[in-house]
């Protein structure tokens, strides 16, 4: 039932560190799903150095998801969109042929408290990757809530058990949040090839093999998951349907390394318009790597 175990590495980005777990060496992709953080759980103090926002940077190719636990965000990207994002709610952006945006602990920086979190990316299907770039945000209550014999939560994205969320999606897919009591059992619809389980607290058991907090358990297809809280336990499940292989550099994703070195150059230059609301400093663009990783193979 499980293919591969991937525990969350350690990124420190300054002031504040985050656990990657998307790409991996061995499984870069699930479904469209090419990066996913954990930001978090930290208790920041009041006066949080400005050291720990996320400046302004660019995106192409791929829609972001921002969902949190505690704590609190605020958005401001170059379509004009500032929006702060709270425990539940949903922040998505779509870059398509490019947009720019930052993420700032405003409230957090003033007040100081609890900040725990995913940041995930979606890869856009070929034929939206020059999409024009968008902004929603919804609301906790809008999304589809679920709760019964010790298991609660909400779909994310996407479609899963006959739940439908409002979340603009451009390919098939789904993203759910879960809590179980310990003991508490569920179960995970084979509905789509390739499909994850994130474990974010207290450990779970699936088809006899432990999963613990920090780790992502990747699934074989074809059947229905049984999932067993051991303890009271918080999960994301997502997956979907393939998009391609996918070349991804910095924050640039593509099915061409063409377009990402076309971007690159659009950054360098100063070509891609800052947020609108945030435009006062950027990230620079980092040093290439030495030989861009090869693109996904699809599975």
């Amino acid at each position: 039932m499980i293919e591969l175990v991937i525990p969350q590495r350690s990124r420190d980005l300054g002031s504040f560190e985050v656990g990657r777990v998307l790409p991996f060496a061995r499984r870069r992709m699930v479904g469209p799903y090419i990066f996913f953080d954990r930001m978090g759980p930290k208790l920041l103090e009041p006066g949080l150095s400005r050291e720990a926002d996320v400046r302004p940077h660019p995106h192409i190719g791929l829609s972001t998801i921002t969902y949190l636990f505690d704590g609190e965000i605020t958005h401001r990207d170059s379509v004009g969109s500032e929006q702060p994002i709270r425990p539940g709610e949903v922040n998505w952006m779509t870059a398509g042929r490019g947009i720019t945006h930052s993420e700032r602990f405003e409230r957090l920086r003033e007040r100081g408290g609890p900040m725990d979190g995913i940041q995930a990316w979606v890869a856009l299907p070929e034929e939206r990757e020059e999409t024009d770039p968008g902004f929603w945000h919804y609301e906790a209550g809008a999304l589809p809530a679920f709760a019964e014999g010790g298991v609660s939560g909400r779909l994310i994205a996407g479609r899963l058990g006959g739940l439908e969320s409002p979340v603009r999606v451009d390919s098939p897919q789904f993203y759910l949040h879960w809590t179980l009591r310990a003991g508490a059992r569920t179960s995970l619809p084979a509905e789509y090839p390739q499909r994850a389980v994130y474990v974010a607290r207290g450990s779970v058991e699936i088809a006899g093999q432990r999963v613990d907090t920090g780790s992502m358990a990747v699934l074989l297809p074809g059947d229905a998951a049984t999932i067993e809280a051991l303890d009271d336990a918080v999960l994301m499940a997502l997956g979907g349907e393939p998009v391609g292989p996918r070349y991804i550099d910095w924050n640039f994703v593509s099915s061409s390394k063409e377009r990402i070195d076309q971007a690159r150059a659009d950054w360098a230059a100063g070509r891609m318009k800052l947020p609108d609301l945030d435009d006062g400093e950027f990230i620079p663009l980092p040093p290439q790597p030495p030989g861009m990783r090869e693109p996904e193979p699809m599975s």
